[in-house]
């Protein structure tokens, strides 16, 4: 289930809350300080979302085996794993962005939206 999304690129990072997809309990989470209700888009728009974000670029990266399996298959190209570029996880890479949603209202949240960005300038500098 994905509650968060994140895409980042040059000057740009889009962040995207999604709903419950069906009737589960509000579960904030420890990772990312969210609640089901946080979410302002509706789960089944998940592909349109994502194909709507990320339509011109050759490329497509995230981190994590997981994840990129999910979103390659849902998206029905390939997601790259930065994993295999020797890519620090994603708490350890330095986050150059803040962001502010109310639903982080914990420093030690990982939020999608810092934690792309983050990613995106490694991969810049990595790559």
């Amino acid at each position: 289930m994905v509650k968060e999304l994140s895409a980042a690129a040059k000057m740009m990072v889009d962040s995207f809350r999604f709903k419950r997809s069906y009737s589960m309990t509000s579960d904030g989470s420890d990772e990312n300080g969210l609640n089901w209700e946080d979410g302002h888009i509706s789960y089944h728009n998940l592909y349109l979302v994502v194909s709507e974000a990320v339509p011109g670029f050759a490329h497509l990266y995230c981190y994590g085996v997981t994840k990129c399996k999910f979103l390659t298959e849902l998206m029905g190209r390939p997601n790259l794993n930065l994993q295999d570029f020797n890519c620090l996880q994603s708490t350890s890479v330095n986050h150059s962005r803040w962001c502010s949603p109310p639903c982080h209202k914990f420093p030690n949240v990982d939020c999608a939206s810092k934690i792309a960005h983050s990613l995106y300038d490694w991969l810049k500098f990595h790559m």
